[in-house]
C-alpha cells in the first residue's frame, strides 16, 4: 500500500508531497512538531500533545484557527490503514518570500506523516539505554527550550555523538552542570525516597510521557520529586530510566562522563520500580488505546 501524508487538508502519495522552498520551517526553522505513537489503530495521549504543540504555537505566533490538528492525525493513520505506527504533526509559519516577522497572518502549513512502527525489543529493554553526557547544552535562561520546535540542531548533534561512541542515548547538561534531558527523552532517577527529576526550569522540554509516569507513580504510591541532578549524583541513584512517547520507559544503567569514566546506575541493570512503571505505563495504554 503507497505511504499517504497529510498537506494542508488533503491527503497525498507520498511521491505527489510537496512544501514550498519559501516554506519558513524549511529557511528558518519556523515550526513545530509533535511524534506520537499509534496502537491498535489508537494515537495514544493526542489530546494532550495536540494542546502542547498549540500552546506553543500559540506563543510564537503560528496561527492554527479553524485547523482541526486531532482530525488530520487521524485521518492519516486510517489512510495508511496502520495498528501500530509513528505518527508525526509538522507545522510551520508558512510559505512567504518575506522574513517571518514583515509578514502577519501567514497561513500556516501543516503536514502529517504515520509510518509502522517497530518498537525496541524485549531484549533491549532488558539490557535498557547507556548514554554519553553531551557537549552541547541546554539553556535554562532560554524561554524556547520547553518548546519542541524544528530547529532540532542541537538534540541531533547530540544523538549522533551517542551514536558515534556507541551509545544509546546523550544526556545534555545546562549552564550549571546539572542534567537536563536527553537528545529524544526525558530522565527519571530512582532512590529509596522515590523519584527524581529535572524540573522544568532547567531547561527540559515538558515531555508528554514524562508528565504520564509522574501521574501513574502518583497512583503507585511513589513520590516524585523535581529536583536538580549533577553527574556527580548519578552514583548515588539505584536506578535511571528514560521516557518517550515511542519507547515509552526505557531503563537508563550506565552513564559515560566526559572524561570517558561509566558510571553505573545501582546494580547497572534494569531495577524494580523502573519494572513497575513499565507495567502500569502499559496498562494505561491498553485502557486508553483498546476502545
Amino acid at each position: 500500500m503507497a505511504e499517504n501524508i497529510y498537506i494542508n487538508g488533503s491527503l497525498v502519495p507520498r511521491s505527489k508531497a510537496r512544501i514550498s522552498v519559501f516554506d519558513h520551517g524549511f529557511l528558518y526553522g519556523y515550526g513545530l512538531f509533535e511524534t506520537m505513537r499509534a496502537y491498535d489503530e489508537n494515537i495514544f495521549l493526542l489530546d494532550r500533545h495536540v494542546a502542547r504543540l498549540t500552546k506553543s504555537a500559540k506563543s510564537i505566533g503560528i496561527n492554527l484557527a479553524g485547523i482541526d490538528l486531532k482530525k488530520a492525525c487521524r485521518d492519516t493513520l486510517t489512510a495508511n490503514a496502520l495498528q501500530s505506527a509513528r505518527v508525526r504533526l509538522t507545522v510551520s509559519h508558512g510559505d512567504s518570500a518575506e522574513f517571518p516577522w514583515l509578514e502577519a497572518g501567514n497561513r500556516p502549513t501543516v503536514v502529517v506523516t504515520a509510518r509502522e512502527y517497530q518498537p525496541y525489543s524485549p531484549q533491549v529493554y532488558g539490557r535498557g539505554f547507556k548514554a554519553g553526557i553531551s557537549s552541547y547544552r541546554r539553556s535554562r535562561y532560554s524561554s524556547l527550550s520547553g518548546i519542541k520546535s524544528t530547529n532540532y540542531l542541537v538534540n541531533v548533534l547530540a544523538r549522533r555523538e551517542a551514536t558515534l561512541d556507541g551509545l544509546d542515548e546523550s544526556m545534555l547538561l545546562n549552564e550549571d552542570s546539572y542534567i537536563t534531558e536527553g537528545s529524544t527523552s526525558n530522565v527519571f532517577f530512582v532512590k529509596s525516597s522515590g523519584l527524581m527529576t529535572p524540573p522544568l526550569e532547567s531547561g527540559i522540554l515538558p515531555g508528554i510521557t514524562r508528565a504520564l509516569v509522574m501521574e501513574i507513580a502518583g497512583t503507585l504510591g511513589i513520590n516524585v520529586a523535581e529536583e536538580n541532578v549533577s553527574s556527580a549524583d548519578l552514583q548515588h541513584f539505584e536506578e535511571a530510566f528514560l521516557t518517550s512517547s515511542m519507547m515509552e520507559i526505557m531503563p537508563l544503567v550506565a552513564v559515560k562522563q566526559q572524561n570517558g569514566k561509566v558510571i553505573a546506575i545501582g546494580s547497572g541493570k534494569p531495577g524494580e520500580i523502573t519494572r513497575r512503571l513499565v507495567s502500569a505505563y502499559k496498562e494505561r495504554v491498553k485502557k486508553e488505546t483498546r476502545i
